[in-house]
Order: structure tokens, then sequence, then C-alpha cells
């Protein structure tokens, strides 16, 4: 018995019981009562409304259970027991009537049972009684709301049921019975279950949409999400004659390929280009998981940002770093984390932007112990290599230059993201602009503007042009060129925004840009602080150190990022490369920065075998407060890759397009001019230096050149400053035969500004581009440097018929091209008319190779025809490919008569007795050809006997594998 006196005398140790547990907790003590009717609806309603705190909710509760009488107050002790007892025991003894007269009634009765059967289905019963009719769309929704838990999900579709007189508590009632009985775990798993339910709800809320660049909307990320090119990173040598180019892979094959690097590892790296798409993957993976529709094999994903966990100052431990810093469990914290330890295997980790962790990686300092803490960055390094939790897997995210030869060490399978292909960039401005015309429009734009559209293979790039439609496609203006260009575009598109509306209509002038001058300055002075720094998220404190009021943050260029521990509000810029911007902008603005700051910024010092070494950049910022002084040191730590992207942008800003801009908002003209000298300067000796560094040709062979990692960097440079003569001036005097340009992430962007500087070579070079991201946007803005090239190698770079139609299109008019290899590509028959025709037009040509693409006998047929009118080629490379007996015996028929060719490669291409047949007539009659590769096919001793006797009639050949 419990009198109304006694429950009030303990009314603060009920209290402190009732908020000891978790919400879950609370709700299943609700359940009991409303069961057993000591709780009205009324009752029940006002008790379980959103967002108030859990102490408040339990004080009302004793309120209304006290005002119900001596009856009441056991009661609620009874259901505090039942609900500790079903914590523990979790298996369901309650059975109803499927066919109840009463099934609203009888719900509400045995509301405690149906809610522990319907919690783990209860997305299948919203999907069947949807269908059914007895759901709507939007009531679907809100059930399924991100903030909901499973169970909580299951009461709020028992509370809709017992309002709604269509049937569905009849549905229910019957549908639930049938639902299997829940497995009985013990305590243990029981708070396991309790946590990964929670877990996928914060990680579902987290993920489910995605914040725009700018902060300005929220979409879901459900209907915007595009995939990027993913690819399995090779590295030279491991890639055999007969196998195909890295497929392009789906996000869901992240841990199912069978190609490592390492497999005693667990660590898979994701690397890509700033702007790549990285974040927004690891997002999608996130999402897919907590919402159940793949990933399953993990129980638990834990998503860290490395820019945030640099910001964790003091020591922990990996439970304070799971618990704490990612997601908390409300009861067994000590039970979760040792099932954690005891089952790693079940275990996710996700680690985003490791290019924006300020401690490079090293494998010096060994940490097992998951209980005792370090500093952060040895808890990351020592999970990244096994030290901890070992097993687990984690993923990591990063731009390249920032991965080391170490860290590689500890890889289990590497990834290139690529960044969009075509077809992804036009279904990216079709899922942002739903409104008739406008995607076909701006992707009409892209199509004929081929600077831009190499631009928007990064998703970053995109984005603006979707941002900025309404400017790209109401101007008649020209349209973006460089990267500066986007960035000033975007620039012009927030300030006019944040303007009057009279304003609008003045484009990006003097006016509108000095009238926002000190906002400039201040969000410059904060990029370049905090690039010194490795800070990418700043705290109030720190704006206002920098002097970013409410008016400069307005502007919209700094967003709020995710909660970091200690930080009151943090911010960031929309994306690093708008940081860069902003840091060189403020460079280019202050008139007392000195010439040498600029001869270091555009100087590139490498070590050894490691990455590049930092840039040292030395700054002389003038400014009344000693405390800015410091940051000349603190600037020569600044990340090499962030410190390249800031010269970039600041050649852009002082080309002669922009220069007369900034002149307007610049006290010093003089000053201005001096700079854009010095840049200039800078960029053509830091060329000439690569091109002198250049060691002689071999005797006999000509002068080779592989690029240094600096090299694309530097072009890249010299191309946002669009100035012909210094292009001119830059390749003055480069004498080399062979430039090589492999694994250097050449994207679109890239092969413009190879194209606008070598195109000035005076004399004819080999260009190398294997293992890049060329694609067929690339491989348009390499045409201007086409009649340069006496030989273009394009191996592993995702082209596809597009690419090459239009490339042999130009070739056919550039006398110096005599090689052309496209192995490992995404060719089919498609480009075989336009190869014959190359074949049939160019009799000076050497070399084709065609290998591991998607050529079948139909493709062979029509390239035969070409081959008949060729009297030059010698080298005709078909590996890998589906030719099979037909392909093969038009071949040979071509080839029969042909005086030059040498060396013929048919390796693995399905070619059975009947090809080798044609094959020795053809050996019987030619008297050029001197290898002939057949491995891997389906020769058989009928065909070997078949090319015996061809050997006997042939003079010429020396090699038959």
């Amino acid at each position: 018995m419990c009198s109304r006196e006694d429950f009030q005398a303990q009314r603060s140790q009920l209290v402190a019981l009732l908020v000891s547990g978790s919400l879950e907790g609370f709700e299943c003590i609700l359940d009991w009562l409303l069961s057993w009717e000591v709780l009205s609806w009324e009752d029940y309603e006002s008790l379980r409304l959103l967002g108030q705190p859990l102490s408040h909710s339990a004080r009302c509760l004793l309120d209304t259970v006290w005002s119900k009488g001596a009856w009441g107050c056991e009661k609620l002790i009874a259901a505090i027991q039942e609900a500790q007892a079903s914590s523990h025991s979790p298996e369901v003894h309650a059975c109803w009537s499927p066919h109840s007269r009463q099934p609203a009634q009888d719900l509400q009765s045995h509301r405690p049972a149906v809610v522990r059967k319907l919690y783990s289905h209860v997305e299948a019963v919203l999907d069947l009684a949807q269908e059914r009719g007895f759901l709507s769309q939007y009531e679907c929704d809100e059930i399924r709301l991100p903030i909901f838990t499973s169970s909580q999900r299951a009461r709020r579709l028992l509370d809709l049921a017992a309002v709604k007189a269509n049937g569905l508590a009849a549905f229910l009632l019957e549908h639930v019975q049938e639902l299997p009985i829940p497995r009985s775990l013990p305590f243990e798993a029981a708070e396991c279950q309790k946590y990964i339910s929670k877990l996928r709800t914060t990680v579902s809320a987290q993920s489910r949409f995605l914040s725009t660049y700018d902060g300005a909307e929220n979409l879901c990320l459900e209907d915007v999400y595009t995939e990027n090119i993913l690819e399995i990173r090779t590295e030279v040598g491991m890639t055999g004659p007969s196998q195909k180019s890295p497929a392009t892979l789906g996000l869901e094959e992240l841990f199912s390929t069978h190609s490592y690097l390492n497999k005693d590892a667990d660590t898979v790296l994701v690397v890509g280009e700033a702007g790549s798409g990285k974040s927004t993957l690891l997002q999608r993976l996130h999402l897919l998981w907590a919402t159940g529709q793949d990933f399953q094999e993990f129980l638990f994903v834990f998503p860290f940002s490395c820019r945030q966990l640099q910001c964790v100052a003091k020591p922990l431990s990996l439970r304070t770093l799971l618990f704490e810093h990612c997601c908390w469990p409300d009861a067994g914290q000590q039970d979760i984390f040792q099932f954690l330890l005891d089952q790693p295997h079940r275990v996710l980790l996700t680690f985003d932007g490791f290019d924006e962790f300020k401690f490079r990686f090293t494998d010096q300092e060994r940490h097992c112990s998951p209980h005792d803490p370090a500093s952060v960055q040895i808890l990351l390094f020592n999970l990244l290599q096994g030290n901890l939790l070992k097993n687990a897997r984690k993923v990591l995210t990063s731009r390249p230059d920032a991965v080391s030869a170490l860290l590689r060490k500890f890889v289990r399978t590497e990834y290139q993201i690529r960044g969009f292909s075509e077809e992804a960039i036009r279904l990216y401005l079709r899922k942002h602009h739903r409104e008739p015309g406008v995607a076909d429009h701006l992707i009409q734009l892209l199509q004929s503007t081929s600077a831009l559209h190499g631009l928007c293979h990064l998703p970053v790039f995109s984005w603006m042009v979707s941002k900025c439609h309404q400017e790209l496609l109401l101007h008649k203006g020209g349209s973006p060129r460089t990267t500066t260009d986007m960035y000033l575009l975007i620039l012009q598109h927030f300030l006019l925004h944040a303007s009057l509306p009279d304003s609008a209509s003045h484009g990006l002038g003097p006016g509108l840009l000095q009238g926002r001058l000190p906002t400039m300055t201040h969000l410059g002075r904060l990029a370049l602080w905090g690039l010194a720094t490795c800070r990418y998220v700043f705290s109030a404190q720190q704006l206002q150190a920098a002097q970013v009021d409410s008016e400069d943050i307005s502007l919209g260029f700094l967003v709020r990022a995710q909660s970091v521990p200690g930080s009151a509000a943090p911010l960031e810029f929309l994306h690093i490369t708008f940081q860069c911007f902003f840091a060189a902008f403020y460079l280019v603005l202050s008139a007392d920065t000195p010439a040498a700051s600029f001869k270091h910024l555009f100087s590139c010092h490498q070590t050894g075998s490691l990455p590049p070494a930092r840039v040292r950049l030395r700054l002389c910022v003038q400014s009344s407060r000693n405390k800015e002084d410091g940051e000349l040191a603190l600037l020569k730590k600044a990340e090499p890759h962030n410190l390249h992207i800031t010269a970039a942008f600041l050649a852009g800003l002082l080309s002669q397009e922009h220069r007369a801009l900034l002149a307007q908002c610049q006290a010093s003209e003089k000053a201005l001019l001096r700079c854009h000298a010095c840049a200039r300067q800078c960029l053509a000796r830091s060329l000439r230096k690569h091109f002198h560094s250049i060691p002689p040709a071999v005797p006999g062979e000509a002068k080779s050149m592989h690029a240094m990692p600096g090299f694309v960097w530097l072009i890249r440079s010299l191309y946002e400053m669009q100035e012909e003569r210094l292009a001119r001036e830059a390749v003055r005097g480069l004498d080399i035969g062979h430039l090589k340009l492999t694994f250097c992430s050449v994207g679109p962007a890239e092969c413009a500004a190879l194209a606008f500087v070598l195109r000035h070579l005076r004399r004819p070079i080999a260009l190398q581009l294997d293992h890049n991201a060329v694609g067929d946007i690339g491989v348009e803005q390499l045409l201007p440097c086409l009649s340069v090239c006496k030989a273009l190698y394009l191996r592993d770079n995702n082209i596809s018929d597009r690419g090459i139609c239009q490339l042999i299109e130009h070739a056919l008019h550039c006398e110096q091209l005599q090689k052309l290899a496209l192995f490992n590509n995404k060719l089919t028959d498609g480009c075989a008319g336009s190869l014959a025709r190359l074949l049939a037009s160019k009799q000076n040509f050497l070399a084709l190779r065609l290998g591991n693409n998607y050529i079948t006998a139909t493709g062979a047929q029509v390239l035969a025809q070409g081959l008949k009118d060729n009297t030059s080629l010698q080298f005709l490379g078909f590996w890998g490919n589906s030719v099979s007996d037909k392909g093969a015996q038009a071949l040979a028929e071509a080839l029969t008569g042909h005086r030059s060719l040498t060396w013929l490669s048919l390796v693995g291409n399905n070619i059975g007795s009947v090809g080798a047949q044609a094959l020795a007539l053809m050996l019987e009659k030619n008297i050029a050809l001197e290898e002939l590769c057949l491995e891997e096919n389906h020769i058989g001793d009928e065909g070997v006997c078949w090319l015996a006797e061809g050997l006997k009639r042939n003079s010429s050949l020396r090699v038959l594998k």
C-alpha cells in the first residue's frame, strides 16, 4: 500500500528515479499507466509534449498521479517496476484476440506489449498501412521524422490509431499479433539495442538534410544526391596488360572490393580534390546506414570531422571520444563499450577531412589502451593503425597531398573520387532546378562554354552554377573561364543579395565592392589567420579578434558549423576553397604586403620522398596591434595544398581582367601593379626552375620531363592570370621531347591550363597523362594544344566514345600527331568509325593502342576498313577487348598486304581456331609483322596447327606469343 502522504514524502526520490533513466524508460512507464487507465488521453498528451525537459515531465507526472489518489500512486510504483523488469527481459507475454470488437481499447490495454512487438517492424507496418489506405503519405512522414526512435514511432502510430475511425486500430491489432516475437536478450544486449536505436536516430538527423554551401537552405539528401565517379586507386605497375581500367563503383561497394593494398589493415581511404564531394559521399553513407538501406553489417557507425576533432585540447579516452563526441548512451555505458570492444567488426568509424587535421600522421607513439586517455591525434593515429579497435572498419577522406607514404602502409583499400561525369552534371542541375526550362538552359550554356563545363566536374562548381543561374542566364557578359571568375561571380551573387534591390543590375562594380570592403578585409584576415594556424572552425572570441561582426557574418560566407565541444557558436567558411579565396583577396588588398611575400608564395620546395614541403610564405601585415605580428611565424605552418589554392586565386585576382576592378578599391594603384609584376615574374621564374632541373637526355633518346608536384599548381596559377605573353615566356627555351604527368590529379580544369601554356611550345612533344581524371570534358580542353603533340597518352582517364570522336576530329588536322594511347578507358564500337577515318587519312600515323576497352567484332570490322587504306601504322594494340573470330578475320584480311605494321597484340580477345586460321593465312603473305601476341585466347590445338602452317611461309615474324 502507498498512501498519498507516503508518496508525497518520497517525491524527490521518485523524481530522481524517473530522470535517472532515459526518455525511453519514461515513455515505457507512461505505456503501463495508459494501459491500466491510470492516465486519460488528455493526461497522456500533456505529458508527452516534445521539447520538455525530462525532469519537468517527471514532476508533471507525479502531480497527475497524486491527483488520482492512493490507487494511482500505487500504480505508478508498479509501472516503474514493470519498466525496469522489461529492460532486463524484453520478452512479450501478452496475447489478445485479433478480431476484437473494440480494437482501439484493446490496443491501449496491451500497449506495452504492442510497442515491444511493433518497434522492430514499424517501417514495414507503416508501408503496409499506407498501401492499404489506412495512412496518408503525410501521416507516415510525420511518424518517420528523424527525431523519433523506433519505439517512439511505434507509439505515435498507436496514438494515431486511437483517434482514426477508418479501421487502422483493427488492422494493427491483427497485424501486430502476427509479427515474430523478439528474441529474449540479456540486459547488456537490450541496452545495446536501445543505444543502436538512439545512434541511428542521431546519425539520421545529422545526415538526412544536405546543407547547401551557403547554409541558406536545407535540401533532403535523398532528393538531390548525385553519384560521383568513384574508382579504386591503382599504383604504377599494378595494372597488367589484361586488366581493365579501374571500375567505376557505387558507394554500396565501398567495403566489398577484393583489391587490397594491405589486406590486414582496417582503413579505407577516399582521396579527392577540394570540392570533389568527399563529405557528401560520407553523409550519404551515414544516411544509408541510419535508415537501414545499406551497410547493415555494422551495428554502430560513429561519424567524426577532423577539422572539429583538432579543436579538442584535453586528453581523452576512446570511450570518451565515441560517447561524448558522437552519441551518449542513456544507460549501461560500460556494458555497451565492452560490447564495442568485444565486437569491433560490427563498428564503423568515419573521419572526414584528414587534410584539415593539423597534426601530421606518425606511427612513433603507440597507444593500445581503450581506457587510458591520450591526445586526440594519438587516438586517431592509433585507430587508423589498428592499435585501437582492431578489426573495426574506418573510412578516412582527404585531399591527395595530405596522404603520406607512411599512412598508406595502414590502408586496406584506396579510392579516388573524381567528381561528376557529364551525365551527373546534368542530373545534378535537374535535381536542383525543377522549374520548367531552367535546367535545360543551364545545360545548354555549359555545353556551349567549354571552360565553364570543365570546371563543373567538381560538385562545388556545379553548385555555384546552380546558385548563380540567374546571373549566368540573364546577363549577356562573357561566361566564366577560370576558377577566380567563378568565385568572383559567387561573390557578386552574395553581395547583391545583401544590397539594396536597385543595385542588382550593376553587377560586381567598384561601388558594390567598395561598400563591403571592410567586410572583405575582416573575412580575409580571418581566412589567412585560419590557414596559417590550420583552423577552419572559429569561435566567437576568434571572430571578435579578427573584427568580424554580425554584419560581416550576414553576408553569408561564414556558416554555422556542427557543434564543437567547448565552443559556443562556432562558424566556418562555406568551403575550404572560399577560405583560400578570401585569404588571397586580403593579400591583394594589403597595400603594405612586401614583394618577398609573393616570391615565397609562388615558390615550392620539395624534400626527398615526402609530400611537397610547406610553402614558405612570409607576410608583413602592418597593424597597430602587436598581436598580429605573431602571425608571421604561424604562416610558415600553413598547409601547402591550401597555399597552392590561395596562390592560384592571387594570380587570378591580379589578372588584367580583374585588376581594374580591384584598382578602384585599392588605395595605391602603384602597389597593385607592383604586386602584379612580382607575381608574374615569380610564376615565370618558378616554371623555368622546373624546366632547368630536367636531367640531360640519354644519348639516342628524346629529353624527358616528369612533372614535379608543384608543376600542375604553377600551370593552374599561370592560367588564372590569363596572359598569353606570360605563357609564351614561361615555356620559351623548353627543349623536351616527352612531358609526363601521370597520377597528378589532372582533371578538365588542369587540362585547360595545360593547353593554355603548352600550345606555345616551339617543338612538338609527347604528352603523357595516364592515370588521371581527364574524361571527355578534359579531352575537349586539350584540343588547343593538340597541334604541338606528336604523341598523346591517355591511359585510365574514363574517356568515352564522345571524347575520342571529338579528339580525332581535331587530330585529322594536326600533322605532328603520330601516336595515340587510349587503353583502359570506356571505348566501344561507337568510336570505331572515327578511328578508321584517322588511319585512312593520316599516312604518317605510327601507333594506335586501344587495349582494355569494350570493342567487339563489329568495331574491329569497321576499324579494319581504315587499316586497309593506311600505309604507315607500325603498332596496333587491341588486347583486352572482345573482337572474337570475326574481328580477327577482318583484321587479318586488312593486314594481309600491309607493309608497315610490325607489332600486333590481340591478347585476351576470345579468339578461337577460326580466328587463328585467318591470322595464319595473313602470316603467309605479310612480310612486315615482327611480333604477334595472342595470349589468353581459345586458339586450341587446331588453331596452333594453322599458325604453324602459316609460319612455314613467313620470313618476318620474330616473336609469337
